[in-house]
């Protein structure tokens, strides 16, 4: 199974939750003014260890996106207690 990384932005004030791949990918969809800061400063700002940013516009999380092995296995090892 591979480790696929997920940002996760919440914007506070839409209440609304979107899910992306990149940083730069942040930043094809939404402006800088959406998000609270730019792409520079995102990326600088430590999110590769699980870390959150947090702005008064959104919060911005790194995790890792969980998936099922192919081949449509009826076994389950990472589940989650």
């Amino acid at each position: 199974m591979r480790n696929t990384k997920c940002i996760i932005v919440h914007l506070i004030g839409k209440r609304r939750s979107l899910a992306f791949g990149s940083i730069a990918a942040i930043f094809h969809h939404l402006t800088p003014e959406d998000v609270g800061c730019t792409y520079n400063y995102l990326r600088r700002a430590g999110l590769s260890g699980g870390g959150t940013v947090v702005t008064k516009r959104a919060i911005i999380q790194q995790t890792t996106l969980l998936t099922a092995p192919r081949g449509g296995s009826d076994s389950v090892d990472d589940r989650m207690d």
